[in-house]
């Protein structure tokens, strides 16, 4: 998608009207969803996403981009309608819809009350297919979505009328320009923590394919804190569609990365380990290396998982380098690992107080055991993952 839309108005004038490229919804494969309905549900969101952010980039900044990545959006839509696109540190939530009645925006609840989902301007689109053009009629922030909106338990969205809403799209940009402070967001208590267990419970129960709307099968607490967890929101997608593990890390190692990890950024390096990558001389031996390119603030890194230790007694090196021959990691940066429920323990990070060459963190995990890895400041297109091992 680049730049540049094709934009034109009839009807109201205060109606923004932009053309579907013709290409859209064309990488949309059947197999990428697990029912028809969601299949729907991610063409929908697809058409929207390839007028709308263009559109976005011409009016507000060229660096407005998904989030958390395009890589994820068929887990998000394959779960929940709508997409979350980012102008810096400013989120816009594009929600989508074919109806003819526009005299409300109805919003999932999951994209106003999970703190890591919501935005502050939340856009509503109406999508005609046939025409091949989408309206974006309205927009409001999340503040007036939790002061002004309805919260419909039926279907879990928040429903605001169109009077309560500014519908004349024109007057966006000039009203971040004037008003770069404005206060757009309500404060968002966040979820309680789902053992680990339980989640695991509710991924195998919600990945039977049978269940069409999973976000209506058990309480909002239970579904929010399960999707929010980007790894568990990838879990129940990919068992939906009837994936086997797709991030064992013994399994890429022995026959190669999954499709799924390689659309992440996840490889192999044939690799020499050097003195400063071993504990000890025995270990030092040529060896198979997973490695991840990740950019953060403008420059490339190198995220790299690498097996130690004895057959019967391995261990695993979580490294982060510079991919720049001779360049070091700045003063400030962290590299932290947390169980599979977010959970911090012992020695579980390493923190550049200075710039240093290498950060790294060495950990021993049962069979089965899950990591999430995190780095701070954060990468680009970062969304959790759990690795297993």
């Amino acid at each position: 998608m680049t730049a540049n839309p094709t934009v034109f108005t009839f009807a109201d004038s205060t109606d923004l009207i932009l053309e579907i490229p013709t290409t859209s919804g064309a990488n949309l494969e059947s197999h990428l969803f697990s029912h028809p309905y969601s299949r729907y549900q991610a063409y929908l969101n697809e058409l929207c996403l390839s007028a709308v952010l263009p559109w976005l980039q011409e009016e507000f900044t060229t660096r407005a981009k998904v989030w958390p990545s395009t890589t994820a959006l068929a887990s998000f839509w394959e779960l929940v309608n709508g997409t979350a696109v980012s102008l810096d540190v400013t989120r816009f939530i594009l929600v989508p819809s074919e109806a003819m009645d526009l005299s409300e925006l109805r919003v999932p609840q999951e994209w106003v009350d999970l703190p890591s989902w919501a935005g502050d301007y939340y856009l509503a689109v109406q999508v005609e297919v046939d025409s091949g053009y989408v309206k974006v009629w309205g927009y409001c922030t999340h503040a007036q979505l939790q002061d002004q909106g309805k919260y419909d338990p039926g279907d879990r969205t928040y429903a605001i009328n169109a009077s309560e809403m500014i519908d004349d799209i024109s007057v966006l940009p000039v009203a971040r320009q004037l008003c770069p402070n404005e206060i757009t967001r309500s404060t968002i208590t966040a979820l309680s923590t789902i053992p680990q267990t339980q989640a695991q419970n509710l991924i195998t129960r919600l990945g039977n394919p049978e269940i069409i709307h999973p976000r209506l099968a058990i309480p909002f607490p239970l579904w929010g804190g399960l999707i929010e967890h980007g790894g568990w929101r990838q879990s129940l997608y990919e068992r939906r569609l009837g994936l086997p593990e797709q991030r064992s890390v013994w399994e890429w190692l022995e026959n190669g990365v999954t499709q799924i990890a390689e659309n992440l950024g996840w490889g192999r390096l044939n690799v020499q380990l050097s003195a400063a990558a071993s504990r000890s001389a025995e270990d030092r031996q040529p060896g198979v290396t997973l490695a991840k390119r990740l950019t953060i603030a403008g420059q490339t890194y190198e995220l790299m998982v690498t097996p130690q230790g004895e057959a019967d007694a391995p261990y695993w090196r979580f490294e982060l380098r510079n991919a720049n021959v001779g360049a070091a990691i700045p003063g400030g940066f962290k590299l932290r690992l947390l169980t599979e429920d977010l959970q911090p323990f012992p020695n579980n990070e390493d923190i550049a107080t200075t710039a240093v060459e290498q950060l790294y963190v060495e950990v021993a995990l049962e069979t089965g055991e899950g990591i999430v890895w995190e780095i701070e400041p954060l990468p680009e297109n970062y969304d959790q993952e759990i690795l297993r091992f």
